[in-house]
């Protein structure tokens, strides 16, 4: 694997093991600016995996564990982009309107090109898939898994 850069790689400790992340702010400035501030003041840390569906994601990043809440930072303008949704590509979660992404994101299992251009993607699952594929599904998560600690790389 090649060194990745260390600003902008997710370093993610779950219940499952490691999952590290590189970051795409040339997809999605905006968005990875957020995840870093959040990472970097310790909001995802204890965070459980809320939505997680055979085949198409696992869904995490809301505080209340629910999928209804958000950071206390007002939610993000689309970035949306050309990257297709396929396996290990991280992309933000939002409700129907398409400028309403906040702090929840998804990482993707398998094909999931339908959501291609109509959510943000900003980053890849670069080590941990296998971590990933792990996590304990449903909608909800009876018992989740969680992210014990996420780190931007040059603080891991």
């Amino acid at each position: 694997m090649a060194n990745p850069d260390p600003e902008n790689t997710l370093i993610i400790e779950t219940t499952k093991g490691r999952v590290v992340i590189e970051l795409r702010p040339d997809l999605a400035p905006k968005h990875v600016e957020r995840i870093k501030q959040l990472v970097r003041e310790g909001f995802y840390d204890g965070i459980p995996f809320h939505r997680v569906i055979e085949g198409f994601m696992a869904q995490t990043g809301c505080p209340k564990g629910t999928g209804t809440g958000g950071s206390s930072y007002p939610n993000l303008k689309a970035e949306f982009n050309a990257e297709p949704h396929v396996r290990g590509v991280c992309s933000m979660a939002r409700s129907q309107s398409p400028d309403s992404a906040n702090s929840q994101f998804f990482i993707v299992f398998d094909d999931a090109t339908f959501l291609d251009k109509q959510y943000t993607v900003w980053g890849k699952v670069i080590e941990g898939m296998e971590n990933v594929d792990k996590i304990k599904r449903g909608e909800p998560v009876q018992n989740p898994d969680k992210m014990v600690s996420v780190k931007v790389g040059d603080a891991a």
